[in-house]
């Protein structure tokens, strides 16, 4: 049986749109040449011609925010408590073996912009790919909005998961879920419109509230989910660990198990 790994995340860039302007990520690259001046913090007395070439080390300075690039949200994210009124976990918090399971990649690239996925749906897709959710798996979405990384698009691109989708999806024993999309809900623009029109509160940010009532970690912005089978993979995504944060970046991976 041969190993093959697909890189599911996008990287952190300088400037990028596919955030809004507050969360967009700063870079400061320092450049060997300025590495140099710095290393003669460490090494008073050092000249240029102490190194190689005169150059020291490269280093990057970040402004960024947890949820930048390929991320993971903690139920922090979303509400002080979770499971009916239990402190909500931070991504410190996470269990470590939540973070490695067997994927269930389902397409819900046929929907439009906003549509807002409900059990139905899933149960539909599950059943023409014959499969069945099991406790543990990871459960990701592919919704097509990957395509529009780096433009402002991004963030009205794709469908999400509303309350009752998201719920049904835990009640199987599911703790980590995933989109291609900004959001695990749909685009928050399309929310807002409906909420204007009807009043009806229940509608914001309904998938993420849901980990109120039953907590939950999330992982958004992935890349590369076309490139997945609906099932027979393993799904790596463990966060980086930042105390009492309410996300962490990851480094997704898919190991795909081949004969």
């Amino acid at each position: 049986m041969t190993r093959r790994f697909i890189d599911l995340s996008i990287a952190i860039e300088d400037g990028i749109p596919s955030d809004p302007p507050f969360m967009m990520p700063k870079i400061h690259y320092m450049d060997h040449k300025q590495g140099a001046e710095t290393m003669k913090l460490f090494y008073p007395g050092i000249t240029e011609e102490d190194l190689p070439n005169g150059l020291g080390w490269a280093v990057e300075l970040l402004e960024v925010s947890t949820h930048a690039g390929t991320h993971m949200d903690a139920p922090w994210h979303y509400h002080p408590t979770q499971d009916k009124g239990k402190p909500a976990m931070t991504i410190d918090e996470m269990p470590l073996e939540w973070a490695v399971g067997e994927g269930v990649k389902i397409d819900f690239s046929d929907k439009p912009d906003g549509y807002n996925i409900s059990p139905d749906d899933i149960k539909q897709k599950l059943d023409e790919a014959g499969v069945t959710l099991k406790e543990g798996n990871i459960f990701l979405a592919q919704t097509g909005a990957s395509k529009y990384w780096g433009s402002e698009e991004y963030l009205v691109k794709g469908c999400g998961f509303g309350r009752e989708a998201t719920l049904w999806i835990l009640d199987h024993g599911i703790h980590v879920v995933g989109t291609d999309a900004w959001s695990w809900d749909r685009p928050l623009s399309f929310q807002a419109k409906d909420y204007a029109r009807t009043g009806d509160a229940s509608l914001i940010w309904e998938g993420h509230f849901a980990g109120i009532e039953k907590g939950y970690f999330q992982i958004e912005k992935l890349t590369n989910l076309e490139k997945l089978p609906i099932t027979g993979f393993t799904f790596y995504c463990f966060p980086i660990k930042i105390k009492r944060a309410s996300g962490g970046w990851i480094r997704a991976i898919a190991e795909i198990r081949e004969d």
